[in-house]
């Protein structure tokens, strides 16, 4: 009787439970020996405890499509007399739009032409967006006239304006040497033209157009409170509306929190997002798109050749933490890792690859 007792408290303090989420730290001791022995029933389940990778993923709804759009505004005096169509791609030294019939050509980099440059020994960011491009171009613009302080740009040298010169002639400009803000506009990079804003004979400076970025992403509001677990880098699989799936890689994450306020929350608008942006890695695999709804599966943790047994194998110890039961009764204390896919990382003294366990029916 005095051994069924004790047997009988040894059960009363398990709990077997179905677990989800992160993974706790949990009493590491064993039970053993006949004063842990369960009464296990007759006939139980069993389960093997394997050893394999788990990986931890997610899929969220996403938008594939261009991006965010942003304006370009044109600089300089004169009348727009040609535009370009929504869809074109911005070619760096070639010609977007025309201002009093005059071409208007293409240059990258992050500081707009905003005076004239026509003086030597000037110096400023603008001057080195314009020895960028007239060097990307293949043009000599002899030594580069480079700031003692990085900060304060590139020099304004008479062999950066020869070179000025010679792209003018070259593109049937009016070869000068000199540049006027409003004969070249600055974009950050080979866009895609959006939308026309403007007409032909707006004033030149005005909005003209929006651009997108020129290659396809994928945008997906991830909740603010799960986006630390994503990273740039990361891998992505996109699943299109055919059902084909591409893979892809996590390029941005956006600093800008969206929704969740008090008066979102009043509007049921769900709760705080960031946007993380996702490339697919062959453009060609979502050539026949420009706009689509998909599903993006973020993997976001692995955890390689690890012990592993379903989750409804565990059992909650009421002192805290989780434990095995083997077959014949005896428990084996465990702790818990990673969760992923109805299966949970075990470790613990006694626990072997090819165990047998009880698990829930």
């Amino acid at each position: 009787m005095a051994r069924r007792a004790k047997t009988a408290a040894a059960l009363s303090a398990l709990l077997v439970v179905g677990v989800s989420g992160a993974g706790a730290v949990v009493w590491s001791g064993a039970h053993s020996g006949r004063d842990t022995e369960a009464a296990a029933p007759l006939r139980v389940r069993t389960v093997t405890v394997t050893r394999t990778d788990l990986s931890d993923s997610r899929t969220l709804p996403g938008t594939l499509g261009f991006g965010r759009s942003h304006v370009a505004k044109g600089t300089g005096q004169g009348v727009v007399t040609a535009l370009p169509k929504p869809g074109a791609r911005a070619v760096r030294g070639q010609a977007l739009y025309r201002v009093d019939d005059r071409p208007v050509p293409v240059f990258f980099g992050a500081t707009p032409f905003f005076r004239t440059l026509s003086k030597t020994g000037v110096r400023g960011h603008d001057v080195g967006v314009l020895g960028d491009n007239l060097r990307a171009l293949g043009y000599d613009t002899g030594p580069a006239g480079t700031a003692r302080n990085a900060g304060e740009g590139e020099e304004f040298t008479p062999g950066l304006a020869a070179a000025l010169k010679r792209w003018q002639h070259d593109t049937g400009q009016d070869a000068t040497g000199t540049l006027v803000p409003g004969r070249a506009v600055v974009l950050p990079g080979a866009v895609r033209v959006d939308t026309v804003q403007a007409q032909v004979g707006d004033p030149a400076d005005a909005a003209l157009l929006t651009y997108t970025s020129a290659a396809k992403s994928v945008t997906v509001p991830v909740e603010a409170t799960d986006v630390g677990t994503i990273k740039v880098g990361d891998t992505a699989q996109i699943t299109l509306p055919d059902g084909r799936t591409v893979r892809a890689t996590v390029k941005a994450l956006g600093r800008t929190v969206q929704g969740g306020g008090a008066q979102d929350a009043a509007a049921q608008n769900g709760p705080a997002t960031v946007d993380v942006s996702v490339v697919p890695n062959r453009a060609a695999d979502v050539g026949g798109l420009d706009a689509a709804a998909v599903q993006v599966r973020f993997d976001t943790t692995a955890r390689k050749g690890v012990l592993t047994v379903p989750v409804g194998a565990l059992l909650a110890l009421r002192e805290g933490g989780y434990a095995l039961q083997h077959p014949d009764g005896t428990l084996v204390a465990v702790r818990t890792g990673m969760f992923a896919g109805g299966l949970v990382e075990v470790s613990g003294k006694g626990l072997a690859e090819g165990s047998k366990v009880v698990t829930a029916p």
